[in-house]
């Protein structure tokens, strides 16, 4: 028998599992290493945060994708890989034995600005967030919080806050669609900037702040796309600090480089995600950030019997941005090129563009598509993004 090892439930692998089950391949035992039963999809996050979809409606059930594909799953977490001696070591003191072995552990959060660890809640690893949220829900309904910051202005920055946002706010806007800052009446304040003018929106209502380093939101996006989020926030009454490089956290605030510091109960933290460390310890080849290094075929380019795929990876001659797409996008050829190897037959190269349609949701059942340079929003834009992120789960039920 062939063994092959899959470290961590991520998007790719969850393709990998359908297809092996649809297609078995004789003479294999597959194992699935992962700390969690259940994955969740990353796509409906901001959703499940707003109240549009229930816990199971994001999560995939990663002991039945293994028994539909005859796989074992051991629930627990890798620590250490010994690449020579094909054997994986576990936090349970367990050891798997392998012939292939593949990477789809995602990403964690980079939180080395002193404090942060402390003081701030970091959205990865997903499944520690999706925990603390429905505590931190009513929290934030309750009054118990009332300052909340989202460190990050990227895309996953500003869709996480306007969904956490939409589930502690709603109530006060008189309905629901207002809540989205787009078709709406304005919140009381209108337009709300910097640190001059913060207070919230209403009497009672927490006040939501967004932190980015650069000088304006979404700097992956074009103009279109930020004017949009710009007037979106604005309507919300979020307060935008531009050009706030967090170097400190405390208990209650947050310290930048400039010398602001910024009130807070509630740190949300959604900057640049970092490699798993015992990807770099276990001897793999990895880029500059600690990311496996894999080439256009997956595989690594240190040890031949190791493969990857998702955040975990970093392919060679590719700059493709840590985004749930390009996993999904990898996993049919990781598929194929993990029962090459196990053949021992010649591997097929990943194709993709760095370029993706983003659908990004402002809070409520409302969001902007953007590609390259166009931008449209709306209600059909979420229902579209619904329509997709549901089909995909279909795939693995």
């Amino acid at each position: 028998m062939k063994r092959l090892l899959l470290v961590g439930g991520g998007h790719a692998h969850v393709e990998v599992l359908r297809r092996f089950a649809m297609r078995p391949e004789a003479g294999v035992a597959i194992t699935l290493v992962t700390p969690a039963r259940h994955a969740p999809y990353t796509g409906m996050l901001p959703g499940f945060i707003a109240g549009h979809y229930r816990w199971g409606d994001i999560h995939i059930d990663l002991q039945a994708l293994a028994q539909r594909s005859a796989t074992t799953l051991a629930l627990t977490a890798v620590e250490r890989i010994d690449a020579s001696a094909h054997v994986a070591h576990c936090a349970d003191g367990t050891r798997h034995s392998f012939d292939v072995c593949s990477i789809d552990v995602g990403s964690v959060p980079r939180m080395d600005v002193p404090g942060a660890r402390a003081h701030a809640l970091g959205v990865k690893p997903v499944e520690r967030f999706v925990e603390r949220w429905q505590s931190l829900l009513v929290e934030l309904r309750e009054g118990a919080r009332s300052k909340v910051a989202v460190v990050g202005g990227g895309a996953g920055g500003v869709e996480i806050l306007l969904a956490m946002q939409y589930a502690a706010t709603a109530e006060h806007f008189g309905h629901r669609a207002a809540a989205d800052g787009i078709g709406g009446p304005p919140a009381a304040n209108g337009a709300i900037r910097g640190a001059g003018g913060e207070r919230a929106a209403t009497r009672g209502v927490p006040r939501f702040q967004l932190l980015t380093d650069a000088p304006h939101i979404l700097p992956g996006h074009s103009a279109n796309v930020r004017r949009i989020f710009e007037r979106v926030l604005a309507r919300r009454a979020v307060v935008v600090h531009s050009d706030a490089r967090v170097d400190a956290v405390s208990a209650g605030a947050l310290h930048c480089a400039d010398g602001r510091s910024i009130d807070a109960d509630l740190i949300t933290w959604t900057i640049s995600a970092a490699a798993a460390p015992w990807i770099a310890t276990s001897g793999f080849a990895t880029d500059d950030q600690g990311f496996l290094r894999v080439g256009r075929t997956l595989q690594s380019t240190s040890h031949a019997a190791v493969f990857g795929g998702g955040d975990a990876v970093a392919v060679q001659g590719m700059k493709l941005p840590k985004a749930g797409v390009f996993a999904v996008r990898q996993g049919p050829v990781l598929a194929d090129n993990l029962r090459a190897a196990l053949r021992g037959e010649p591997l097929q190269p990943f194709v993709s563009s760095a370029r993706a349609l983003n659908l990004i949701s402002t809070g409520g059942r409302r969001a902007v598509m953007a590609w390259g340079g166009f931008a449209l929003e709306g209600a059909w834009v979420w229902r579209w993004k619904d329509w997709i992120d549901r089909r995909f789960m279909r795939r693995y039920r």
